[in-house]
């Protein structure tokens, strides 16, 4: 059984926890053999978005089968990051010495730096941090615009949605794509996202301007829009948007 420990920190973003958590939670009903463990320093922690999770303050004993992963927080910089005790910090460093695979979503990098998991390996964070991460920590190589970045058992993933492409990838790096493939299509993601897919999605990377019909109009252009949805662009719309 491989257990996975999520260590939860207060001001913790829920997607950050919930995406990886939801994909070896599908793993472990596929018969994959998984075990979630929550951990923080104090029982009750509260996430960014206002909802009360329960923790252990009790590590579960580890194996080099095992995987720790921090999901990011909230905070207006990496410096004002919440505290992370030493005792922490030496379950993450103790934990991949002994073989383990460390891993964090977003801002969750910060804690592996504390531990100095991320001196003389490439690293990634969101795409907000990642000039601040450079500068706490200069032995970290941090590899700029990528969803997710493998280095000797640290992996470390951009902002939020990000979680959910870097725990596909570990379930695929142990158990081949198809046990992947069948996870993201039941949880109706990208069966497979390459870690150095670009931060900016694609659909996104050209509708950065205000226009407000420009968007109506390439969204109209999808097949939701051709096949009568609801949400196609109304005529007076279309209109506008084809206006000299």
């Amino acid at each position: 059984m491989t257990r996975v420990v999520f260590l939860l920190v207060p001001g913790l973003h829920l997607l950050d926890l919930a995406g990886p958590a939801q994909v070896f939670s599908t793993a472990a009903n596929l018969g994959l053999g998984y075990q979630l463990c929550f951990v923080a320093e104090r029982e009750d922690v509260l996430s960014a978005q206002g909802l009360p999770l329960r923790a252990t303050t009790t590590w579960p004993p580890l194996c080099s089968d095992d995987l720790i992963l921090v999901p990011g927080w909230r905070g207006p910089t990496l410096a004002k990051s919440p505290a992370l005790s030493p005792e922490a910090a030496r379950r993450l460093w103790q934990h991949h010495d002994a073989g383990g695979t460390v891993a964090s979503v977003c801002s969750g990098a910060e804690a592996l730096g504390r531990a100095g998991l991320l001196d003389g390996r490439r690293c990634t964070t969101h795409h907000d941090l990642q000039d601040e991460l450079a500068q706490r920590y200069k032995r970290a190589n941090v590899v700029r615009d990528v969803l997710y970045v493998v280095d000797e058992r640290v992996v470390t993933s951009a902002g939020i949605a990000s979680g959910i492409d870097l725990a596909l990838h570990l379930i695929a790096t142990r158990h081949g794509p198809e046990p992947a493939a069948r996870i993201a299509r039941e949880m109706v993601v990208f069966a497979r996202r390459n870690g150095d897919e670009s931060q900016d999605s694609a659909m996104l990377r050209f509708r950065s301007h205000l226009s407000d019909v420009v968007h109506r109009a390439r969204t109209s252009s999808t097949p939701a829009s051709r096949s009568g949805s609801r949400w196609a662009m109304s005529p007076a719309i279309a209109g506008s948007a084809n206006a000299p």
